[in-house]
């Protein structure tokens, strides 16, 4: 048995999500726990009134709901719902929530058995119930005794042994028409928007592309953009959406476009820590500069559990790189990790050969300027001499070459007597 706890702000809503999963037939209220009568004689408004009433006497609770599932093996479907009903009962008895108001849903949405229970954090005498770390405490040592005394699968069953690299989550692929759309989108959503460390909302359809799911906001001329808005849609295995978009704030979540974007500087500060395994991954792959096409080494990340996400445009071209790790659960875009794992540098890291040398003339040109460059001295005796053209073949520095084109090029020994005296001053006569 695995227990998941959620606290939140609103009673409402976490009531309304689980009615309306009985709406849907997807699901049934098999109980409640202090309540007045049977939950067969009571109404929505009666079940709802019974937690809002007792949250209100304390108003300075800001997140007054408590919203907690109990998940149980697949092969332990053969869970009536007066079982069911005995584990909550145990459980909230052992969580210190033996005395609070709740209800109890059973949802058949999912490949497992599982009951979500809708409680407040208000005790009826207006005292707040402390739920620091109840989760780590409370609730796995009611889990373990739970387990033994009802004889359910051990969590711990499921660990997997060292070096077992983990899947992606755990969610369907949306396939538009076989399905209820936004029960498939919500399954996604909830697998990955709370689990996941990513940055931006391209970094996040990154991971909900592999799910036949995109967070959209619009054109930047449409209402929902200019709004801050966000919708779901489902789109088919090309990106192409279909179907009728839903509304972020229609799901029970509310993965908003502004709860997104708080997530964000949380996510870069988790991820930070686990960007070496993703770039040792690539490097490893690469090792060598052995050629490969970026589906081979998609196909090698593949198996270090390491999603890359290519980004094409209309012609082809590759334009960018996101890499999902499903082990760490973090996204990280090819520019974030470093230059030398963006696409540009992925790809000539592919195939190191194809890539054209660039530099290549002006390297020449450096070698010519400042190879050896030299010129013959002038003679001393003789005729008017030229310094040599610089060839390959010559030595010496570019100094050397400087001086011997602007230095003096003719030399002369012999110079006339005549040039040589010097000019008598004439003597001024006295008056």
């Amino acid at each position: 048995m695995v227990a998941v706890i959620k606290t939140g702000h609103s009673i409402h809503r976490i009531v309304n999500y689980n009615e309306n999963k009985i709406s849907d037939g997807v699901a049934e209220c098999i109980g409640e726990g202090n309540y007045p009568m049977d939950i067969n004689k009571m109404g929505l408004a009666m079940r709802l009134s019974r937690l809002v009433n007792q949250a209100a006497l304390n108003e300075n609770v800001t997140r007054k709901s408590v919203h907690i599932s109990l998940n149980f093996d697949p092969s332990e479907k053969d869970l009536d719902n007066d079982r069911l009903m005995a584990i909550a009962n145990e459980y909230m008895e052992r969580i210190g929530f033996g005395e609070q108001p709740y209800l109890v849903y059973r949802h058949h949405d999912a490949g497992h058995p599982h009951i979500h229970i809708v409680s407040i954090k208000v005790r009826d005498n207006g005292r707040r119930i402390d739920m620091q770390n109840i989760g780590r405490n409370q609730s796995e040592a009611a889990r373990k005794v739970i387990e033994q005394q009802f004889g359910l699968v051990a969590a711990e069953a499921h660990k997997r042994p060292l070096g077992y690299v983990l899947k992606p989550v755990d969610a369907s692929r949306i396939t538009y028409g076989k399905a209820a759309t936004k029960r498939a989108v919500t399954n996604v959503l909830e697998a990955v928007v709370g689990h996941y460390k990513y940055t931006s909302l391209a970094e996040l359809n990154a991971v909900l592309g592999q799910y036949n799911v995109l967070a959209d906001r619009g054109s930047e001329n449409s209402r929902i953009y200019k709004g801050h808005g966000l919708v779901y849609r489902v789109v088919d295995n090309e990106g192409k959406p279909i179907g009728v978009p839903i509304k972020a704030s229609d799901f029970y979540s509310t993965p908003t476009l502004a709860v997104l974007e708080k997530r964000f500087p949380s996510n870069e500060v988790a991820r930070t820590p686990h960007k070496a395994r993703i770039k040792n991954a690539v490097d490893h792959a690469l090792l060598g500069g052995v050629s490969l096409t970026l589906d081979q080494l998609a196909g090698t990340l593949e198996k270090e559990g390491i999603s890359m996400v290519i980004r094409q445009n209309a012609l082809g071209l590759v334009y960018g790189i996101t890499y999902v790790d499903h082990t760490t659960k973090c996204v990280f875009n090819g520019s974030a990790l470093g230059k030398a794992y963006s696409a540009k540098a992925v790809l000539q890291r592919c195939n190191p050969k194809a890539v054209p040398v660039e530099n290549k003339a002006d390297m020449a040109t450096e070698q010519r300027i400042s190879g050896a460059i030299t010129a013959p001295a002038p003679n001393s005796h003789g005729p008017r001499t030229t310094a040599a053209p610089p060839t390959p073949e010559s030595t010496g520095t570019l100094e050397q070459a400087v001086a011997s084109i602007m230095g003096t090029e003719n030399t002369f020994d012999h110079v006339p007597a005549a040039f040589r005296r010097k000019k008598k001053k004439k003597k001024r006569k006295g008056n």
